[in-house]
């Protein structure tokens, strides 16, 4: 479920709530009563797996490098 942020208009708190994307906005502000404004702030996400690592990418490509080099190499001397 994802964490959306709210700010209010008349007394200025900021906070998150956890809703469903299909729940509608938060209008009314519970402290003061004041109009809410949804806010668009930063996410984050964990990528998980293989080949989300600089190191895990580099490896690969540096090993296909290499092989086509040698091929390239093998085939100049013929």
């Amino acid at each position: 479920m994802p964490i959306y942020e709210y700010k209010c208009k008349g007394c200025g708190k900021q906070f998150e709530v956890w809703q469903k994307i299909t729940e509608e906005p938060l209008k009314v502000c519970k402290d003061c009563g004041g109009e809410l404004i949804k806010l668009i702030s930063e996410s984050g996400f964990i990528l998980k797996g293989t080949g989300w690592y600089v190191t895990d990418y580099a490896r690969k490509e540096m090993e296909k490098k290499e092989k086509q080099k040698k091929e390239k190499e093998s085939v100049e001397k013929n």
